[in-house]
């Protein structure tokens, strides 16, 4: 495996994490939503992972014997599709005859955890492309 594998595999990674980021504040910002145009509650997303073949640009010069190690993409975006959470709020514009009002199932709390480590995630893949950065310019250095 070459160095710039290792590059591709870590722009996967962020490319993966970003989208799961989105998925979440789309959550989060919708948490409270009772009405959305394709009508009822706002649905809950999910980001599923699978592990994918990346290729490098430079794979055509660097040809490895060994196989390289996949990155990750998404595979789908999983909409919850279980029944919204009832809430007795008579006064709402969006109850209905009971006077029950029905909510997304967000949890705020888990989202911004599932945000926290998103955002390790991210932060691990940046290290890993800073950290081989630095190994190229260290072996040009070493052929000056």
């Amino acid at each position: 495996m070459s160095l710039f594998s290792v590059l591709s595999i870590g722009a996967s990674g962020m490319a993966a994490q970003r989208v799961r980021a989105e998925m979440l504040t789309e959550n989060l910002a919708n948490a409270e939503t009772t009405r959305t145009p394709e009508g009822g509650p706002y649905r809950r997303k999910d980001v599923v992972f699978e592990t994918t073949e990346v290729a490098s640009p430079f794979s055509s010069l660097f040809a490895a014997q060994v196989q390289a190690p996949g990155g990750v993409a998404v595979s789908e975006i999983v909409t919850d599709m279980r029944d919204p959470e009832l809430r007795y709020l008579p006064g709402h514009p969006d109850a209905n005859a009971d006077g029950y009002v029905a909510f997304p199932r967000v949890n705020p709390a888990e989202d911004m955890v599932d945000l926290m480590g998103t955002a390790r995630g991210y932060e691990a893949n940046v290290a890993a492309i800073s950290s081989v950065k630095d190994m190229i310019q260290r072996s040009f250095d070493l052929f000056r």
